[in-house]
This record gives C-alpha cells, structure tokens and sequence, in this order.
C-alpha cells in the first residue's frame, strides 16, 4: 500500500475507535487540536486555490471530516459525564470564551450555533444545490461548443478531449457538492444535541453519583459543555465557509484573494469618493473625527496613489503598443505560416455573423458539424476541418467557398428571409423577390417570415438561411471530395480496417498496391459518387484483381460491379421499374475502336465530328428523361462505362453512367431511348 493510502486508513479507523473506546483527556487534547488545525488546512486552501478542480476531492474530504469531528464529540461527550475531565482544550476554551461568567459564554455559543446553522451551513446547501444545477444545464451547450470550436479547427482534438473531460469533471464534482453539504448541515445539529445532552446528563451525573450541589453542577457542566461545543463548531464552522468558498469561486486563472483585492481597490474614483465621504462623517456627525479622518486620509492616499499609477500605465501600454507595431514593421515575416492552405473554407460578410455567432442563437457551426458526420454516413469519407471566417471585403449577405484556398461557388443571402422554391406542381403564385437556389440553380423567392406560413400550406418548399448556405456546402464538399482524399486520409482509412482485418489488408498493401493507387480508386469512385464506406468489400476485390492488372481504372470497374447492390440501390432505390437510356452497340464499338494505350493510361481518340454526333444524341435522349422528371441514366456494357463517363463529363456533369454489370438482378429498366449516330 501507498503512504498516502496509509494515512487515511489510520484517519478513519481513529474516528471509528472513537466512537467504541474511551480516550484518555491527553489523548483527545491532541486530536481535538488536529481537528481544528485540519479545519484551517482546508480553507486556506479552498481560499487560494486557483480553481474549483484544484479541490475536487472536497466532498469525500467533507464526508471524512464529519465523521472524525463526531468520533471526537462523542468520545469528550463519554470523558464529560463520566470524569468530568475531557480533557484541557475543552476546558480552557469553555473558561476563556466566558471570561468566567456562565452567562456570557452559553450567549456566546448559541450565537456561534445560530451562525453556523442559519448563515453559512443554509448559503453554502443552497449555492451548492444551485451550481449544481445549472452546471448540469449547460453540459449540452459546453458540449456543442467544443464541437463548434473542433469543426472549425479553433482547437485541436487533443484539446477537444480535455475540455470534455473537464466538464464531465466538474458536473460530477458540483453533483457531489450538493450531496456532500448535507453532513455539514446534519454535523452543526448533531452538534447542538449533543451539547443539550451534556448539560443535561452533566446536572444528573453531578448530583446523583458526585455529591454536587445544583449551582456547582449547572457551573462546571456547562462550561465543558460550551468547550466542547467550540472545539467541535469552529471547525464546523470553518468547513462550511470553506463549501461556500469553493462553489461560489469564479476566477479560473487567479486566487481568491487577488480577485477580491483587485475588484476592491483598483479603482481611484471609489477610493477618492469613500475618502471623502468618510471626513465628511468626521466633520458633521458626533462620530469621532479621529478614526473618520483616519479612514478618509487613507482612502484619500490610496485613490491617489491608483490614479498616478494607471496615468503612467497608460503612457506605458502606448509606448509599448508603438514600439509593438514598429516591431511588427521591422521583423522578418514569417512566410511559413503562408504556405498553409485551408482544404475547404466558407468566408462570409458581417451580416452573416450572426448564423455562426452562438451568442446570438446562430447555429450554422452546428450544421458544419453536422455536414462533416452526413458525409461520412453516406460517402465513407471524411471531410477536413471546414475553416469558418468572416471576410469584410465581402458583401454583408455574401458568401464563398474555397477548396484548397480557391473560390469554387458562391451565394448570397437576405437576412430574416426565407427561400420558398415551387416543387413544379405548384400553380398558385406568391409574391417575393425573385432568386436562385444556390446548390441546384433552382428558380426560387424570398420571401418573409409572415408569408411563410402561407407559402408552406400552398406547398412550396420553405428554408431559412442556416439551411441554404449549409446545403449549399454540402454539395459543393461533394463535388469535390475525390480531391480531398489526401494519401494520409487513405493510410488512416486503411488503419482503421487493419483492425479488424488484419490478414485482408497485409495481402493488399504493400505488396500488390501501394496507397497512391488505393487513393485513385476511392477517388475514381467519390467522383462519380460511390460510397466507399464498405472498404473491405473494396479492399476483397482490389486483391482478388491487382494480381493482374494495376491499371487504377480497371480496378475501379471491378469495384464497381462488386458494389453493384449499393449502386442498385442509391440510383433505383425500392421502384417497380426506371426509366433509363442505353448506348448503341455501334456506339461502343466506335468508342472502343479509338482507345488508344499508353504507359501513362488509356485515352480515346476519336473523330471530333463523331464525338459531337455522339453528344448531341445523348443530350437529346437525356431531354426525355428530364421531361419525365426522371434522373439521366445511361446503360452501357462494362467496358465502355469507363470511357464513356470520361468522354461526357465535360459536357454533362451529372449524367449518371452505369454498367449492365452494376445493377442488381431484382432491378426492372425501362429503356426510353438508345443513343446512336447516323453513319
């Protein structure tokens, strides 16, 4: 066993021995000493502890405490009725309190008992209970906020862990406080029955088995009684000022003492102003002018002494804030920090300030939190710190968002407005002024909170701001989230599966594929958006495949058709059947026919005449399905998928291009057109 862990087993068997065996009158002198030196410890440093954790084992130290200052009322409650000697502490406190009058000295320690009881032991239960309380109210906001600080990289996750710890630390440290005041409070009453019984039991023992008249009784009884009440309820006393101290202590950084001191006499104006009103007291009342001007004179110098002081602060801060500047001027510039360039960043005007502002209910750090957890959900990916700033030389409701520090989309936005957005099933018009939806370029209007209401129950499509800009973001993070995926996000990926797949992941990397072509194929398929949250699925058949080809594209068509019931299931969803588009087989063969091979990949060389034939015939196609208000899909066999994506990408951003070989048997297609081109 520790030293430490010694001692306190020795603390609480004393008290428990206390409680069973008789102690001799030196014996308890010595503890009862202990006991209020102990006392004094523990204020002092309630007092100048920094903290309120710097003390958070106060509540067991309350209960210990208690239990010990019991121990020994009823050891020198055993020593008074039976020798009428507990002891010369007890003694010389009850005499000297007194001054010898009986009188003075129970008045004295009734006080001391309605001090104890009604003042402090009543204000530190009650601000216990209340800290209590409201500590545990604001854990979810704490928590929020720490998230809110994490997401927008203003703390690292190191520092995210520690200041949820702290506050899962104080909640439980001021739910124990609330407890832990009641010994305090049971201790002080115990206090006083006991000292009832001491007098009582006192006249009793002192007449019937020691001979002693009523007077002498009542004399010598009483006076041990009050002693021994004060040898207990001064350190009762002080414990309960030490509770009050701890749960009403505000300063993180300082003690006690310097705050009070600080807050007291830092300001000349105060001091001046007491000074001179307490010579006026001198001079026009019979109080006696020599203790006023004492006081006054004295504040006087103080509030004078504070102004010359903060004069030559002031000059000083102004020498030094210029000396700082010319500084600032002069030193080298560190072009390091240059260099860093946020992944993804949304810059806003001032007007918008007030979305992110949690202090003003903004929850738009909420969102991103809640952007950041979406997308892992949904792609398996995950997103980097989205750095949240204000930029002046903005509009006030203007927005921009920048991947790896360039500006890729825009918005703007009316505060106090909403976006209503017609579905296209909607006849009935609404007043407003007219706009586009940034994330899709949809037709909408803003309109104002009292035509919400209205516009909902016609059923337009009715978002706040927060909404706008954070589906917006969402999609732009989307869109570029395959250039986001950085090697080291792949080697963390890659970790993360080695876990619990230790034998699949030691096959793959580093003997058939390195991260770099881990990291295309998770780009290939984020580009098109494919989840890659099934990374064992992916990782199977990259090392069933990579034996034989570590062509990054073809291994991205094997993962694919390994993906197939995903896929299946993210374009055609639970419908009976879908309207789709599927691509001549003389179109394959043209496009095949111009594949050209080279050590640095595969690219298709084909006619440009051709190639436009080939575009205009697929957009005509893609029209039918848009007037269904279906989503363009084309049907291609697998090994024109490839091609054919890369080929029309530039042309059509959100053609969706499948394989026969990706869609899950149970899936029922509806071909509304072929793609082809006149010879």
């Amino acid at each position: 066993m520790k030293k430490n862990d010694i001692m306190l087993a020795v603390f609480l068997l004393t008290a428990i021995v206390f409680f069973i065996i008789p102690m001799p009158p030196a014996l308890l002198d010595i503890f009862v000493l202990f006991n209020i030196s102990l006392s004094m410890i523990i204020i002092f440093n309630c007092l100048f502890a920094k903290e309120t954790l710097a003390m958070s084992g106060f509540p067991t130290l309350l209960l210990f405490t208690t239990i010990f200052r019991l121990s020994l009322n009823v050891s020198s409650t055993r020593q008074i009725l039976s020798t009428g000697n507990p002891g010369k502490v007890i003694e010389v406190f009850g005499q000297f309190v007194g001054g010898g009058n009986l009188v003075i000295g129970a008045i004295v320690f009734i006080v001391l008992i309605i001090v104890q009881m009604v003042v402090i032991n009543k204000g530190s239960e009650r601000v216990s209970e209340v800290t209590a309380r409201f500590t545990l109210d604001a854990m979810p906001g704490k928590q929020m906020a720490i998230d809110a600080d994490l997401s927008s990289g203003a703390i690292t996750d190191q520092e995210a862990i520690e200041r949820r710890n702290k506050i899962q630390e104080e909640s439980a440290f001021f739910g124990a406080m609330d407890g832990a005041t009641k010994y305090v409070k049971g201790d002080a009453t115990a206090g006083l029955i006991l000292t009832a019984i001491n007098i009582v039991g006192g006249l009793v023992m002192g007449m019937m088995y020691q001979g002693m008249s009523a007077g002498d009784a009542v004399n010598k009884y009483t006076i041990l009684t009050i002693g021994d009440g004060l040898v207990s309820q001064i350190p009762s006393m002080l414990i309960s000022l030490s509770t009050g101290i701890l749960v009403t202590k505000a300063s993180k950084a300082e003690s006690i003492g310097d705050v009070l001191i600080g807050q007291l006499f830092s300001v000349s104006k105060v001091m001046i102003i007491v000074g001179v009103a307490m010579i006026g007291l001198g001079i026009a009342t019979p109080l006696d002018p020599v203790f006023c001007f004492a006081f006054g004179g004295a504040y006087l110098v103080i509030g004078f002494i504070l102004r010359s002081k903060q004069a030559a602060s002031a000059v000083t801060e102004e020498v030094e804030e210029e000396e700082t500047a010319a500084e600032e001027v002069r030193r080298h510039e560190n072009v390091n920090q240059l260099l860093q360039v946020d992944p993804i960043e949304l810059e806003f005007g001032y007007g918008i300030i007030p979305l992110a502002d949690t202090n003003q209910g903004g929850d738009l750090l909420d969102r991103v939190v809640m952007i950041r957890r979406q997308i892992a959900l949904e792609l398996g990916a995950v997103v980097p710190i989205i750095r949240l700033r204000d930029n002046i030389q903005l509009n006030p409701n203007q927005y921009i968002i920048k991947i790896k520090g360039i500006q890729v989309s825009e918005g703007e936005i009316l505060f106090d407005h909403y976006m209503a957005m017609n579905p296209g099933y909607v006849e009935d018009e609404i007043t407003g002024i007219p706009t586009f939806e940034p994330a899709f370029h949809l037709e909408a209007m803003w309109i104002t909170e009292s035509q919400r209401e209205r516009a909902e129950s016609l059923g337009y499509t009715v978002v706040d701001p927060p909404s706008i800009i954070a589906t917006h973001l969402t999609e732009i993070i989307k869109q570029h989230l395959d250039e986001l995926l950085t090697r080291q996000d792949v080697q963390n990926l890659i970790e993360n599966v080695k876990e619990n797949n230790k034998t699949l992941v030691d096959e793959l990397t580093p003997k058939l594929l390195g991260v770099g072509d881990i990291q295309k194929v998770l780009q290939n398929l984020l580009r098109e958006g494919i989840s890659i949250r099934d990374l064992v699925t992916i990782f199977e058949t990259l090392a069933d495949y990579a034996a034989t080809s570590r062509d990054t594209d073809i291994l991205t068509e094997y993962v694919r058709q390994s993906l197939k019931r995903a896929i299946s299931n993210k374009y055609f969803g639970d419908e009976e059947s879908t309207d789709v588009v599927t691509l001549d087989p003389k179109v394959e063969q043209m496009i095949m026919g111009s594949i050209k091979q080279t050590e640095q990949g595969a690219y298709i060389s084909l006619d440009p005449q051709i190639q436009r034939n080939i575009m205009n015939a697929t957009e005509l196609e893609i029209k039918k399905l848009e007037n269904k208000g279906e989503a363009a899909i084309v049907i291609t066999s697998p090994i024109v998928r490839m091609y054919f994506k890369r080929m029309t990408s530039d042309f059509f951003s959100d053609l969706i291009v499948i394989s026969y070989n990706e869609i899950d048997s149970n899936v029922e297609l509806k071909s509304l057109g072929v793609i082809t081109v006149s010879d």
